[in-house]
């Protein structure tokens, strides 16, 4: 079987790579936990991987706003290998405070689709201006028309958990918001706003549907055991998260792996 690569970029404040590693292990990948300091030494090993992932946390102890510090040190020294990464056909995942990462770096929501990034949205404090750490139901958009590579076959509604205090998602302006509807960019909803987001959106693809970001952690509902209704009927199988790494991984060893 062709092997897919998958990289975790991890830094001080990570402390969701180990269960994103395992996710991405039980759908068939092979996994490399890279701290950034690595990545910035030797910036040619990105190219040897098919998928990024940048997991939830803390990264910097979120000062200044979560993954502000992040997306800049990716962004200043790391941007042209991320382009090419991107331009490749690659994937990238941003979980939580990865999903804050790429979009102050200007990954997402890249609307116009260019090798130029810029920020057109951002993550902000919950409404309650408190941190949230609860299940929610989440609800994917154009389900009928999916060009999110990531979330293909998923059912209509899923539950997953979040945890963040900036989870807010807010656009620049309107025209931004209008063409993330017209590209069919916004690939989750929440049922029930937790945070105050825009349009009740939960996470978001870029145009071309391989890069996605979103503040619930698909990872944390790898089994039925972390599903806190396992007790009330659901007694095997995987939970609903690891559909998402699937596709991923499904995708990567068909189209990237050589």
């Amino acid at each position: 079987m062709k092997k897919v690569k998958s990289i975790i970029l991890r830094t001080a404040g990570t402390n969701c790579d180990m269960e994103t590693a395992f996710a991405l292990k039980q759908a068939g990948s092979e996994v490399d936990l890279v701290h950034i300091n690595v990545l910035k030494k030797n910036k040619k090993l990105l190219s040897k991987y098919h998928i990024l992932a940048i997991p939830g946390g803390f990264t910097y102890g979120d000062d200044i706003a979560s993954g502000k510090i992040l997306a800049n040190e990716i962004k200043h020294s790391l941007n042209k290998e991320i382009l090419e990464f991107i331009s490749k056909g690659k994937l990238v995942i941003g979980i939580c405070n990865g999903f804050q990462v790429l979009v102050k770096m200007g990954v997402l929501p890249n609307t116009n689709g260019g090798g130029k990034f810029e920020i057109e949205s951002t993550l902000s404090l919950n409404d309650s201006g408190k941190f949230i750490d609860k299940w929610v139901e989440l609800k994917k958009n154009n389900a009928k028309d999916d060009i999110c590579v990531w979330t293909k076959g998923l059912p209509e509604e899923i539950s997953i958990p979040i945890a963040h205090a900036e989870g807010k998602f807010i656009t620049k302006n309107k025209k931004v918001l209008k063409s993330l509807f017209s590209n069919k960019q916004i690939v989750f909803t929440y049922t029930e706003n937790p945070n105050g987001s825009i349009e009740d959106i939960a996470g978001i693809c870029d145009p071309t549907g391989r890069v996605l970001g979103l503040m619930p952690h698909p990872e944390r509902h790898i089994t039925y055991l972390q599903n806190p209704n396992w007790r009330r009927g659901i007694t095997e199988g995987m939970g609903i998260g690891i559909e998402i790494f699937k596709n991923g991984v499904k995708f990567a060893r068909k189209n990237l792996v050589k």
